[in-house]
């Protein structure tokens, strides 16, 4: 016979563990990581679109998280051909 359990989470608690120190700095450390590994692996032509990768910190409601952003015009265009950014991803989880 199944038994009714109920969990009740401390959510203050979660708060501020997603919010400590150390999550931030191991979420912006994995950005600075694919940051890394996106601009070594990144084509280049002119180098505009290598050079215009960047981490972004974007604030969420329970914790911040980061972003590796290309602000060139091209960027779209060189992700779409190569997916430079999301091989970067796959590179740091596996790590």
């Amino acid at each position: 016979m199944a038994k009714n359990v109920t969990v009740d989470f401390n959510q203050a608690y979660f708060d501020n563990i997603l919010r400590s120190a150390g999550v931030e700095a191991l979420c912006q450390g994995k950005a600075e990581d694919a940051l890394a590994i996106a601009r070594s692996t990144a084509p280049v032509d002119t180098g505009a679109y290598r050079e215009g990768l960047s981490i972004e910190k974007v604030p969420h409601k329970y914790r911040d998280t980061y972003e590796v952003v290309g602000h060139d015009k091209k960027t779209l265009l060189v992700e779409s051909k190569t997916g430079n950014l999301a091989r970067a991803l796959k590179a740091v989880k596996k790590a």
